[in-house]
């Protein structure tokens, strides 16, 4: 079997999204919503890494406002580089943030958000080694996939 090097031209300006942990880009595709945008997006799976074994990458070429909160919750490992004129100007390091607003949404059938749709969802983070957030109307714990 040949053994093949796919080649991903790098971008003149906008973002990488790097070390996503493997299997993750396409969920973080769908919840920054990049199918929207009118630019180039490549998303690269299972690309071999030295620190994580495997990761996925997301490139924009096109600098964008991102949710990094959305970001956080969905990749608290994952980083951002911001690229102007080919080179690498800010590194951003994701962590968990403390609430979440709008991502997650309440299971909780008497729960006021239930009730209530206008009310937003949010949730605040209450234990960061298991990553769990809890509504702040019922203190039900999201689910862990984000809906």
């Amino acid at each position: 079997m040949e053994n093949h090097t796919l080649k991903i031209d790098s971008i003149g300006c906008g973002l990488v999204i790097d070390h996503i942990s493997a299997g993750n880009a396409m969920k973080i595709y769908r919840y920054l919503h990049l199918d929207d945008l009118e630019c180039a997006v490549a998303i690269i799976r299972n690309v071999k890494s030295k620190k994580h074994g495997i990761k996925d990458i997301i490139k924009v070429e096109n600098t964008i406002d991102i949710d990094l909160n959305v970001l956080g919750y969905l990749d608290p490992n994952s980083t951002i580089n911001v690229i102007k004129d080919g080179v690498i100007t800010n590194k951003l390091k994701l962590r968990l943030p403390p609430t979440i607003k709008n991502v997650v949404y309440c299971k909780n059938p008497r729960c006021i958000t239930s009730i209530e749709q206008e009310i937003d969802h949010i949730f605040e983070l209450t234990d960061e080694t298991t990553h769990s957030y809890r509504c702040i109307y019922c203190e039900q714990e999201a689910a862990v996939e984000p809906q």
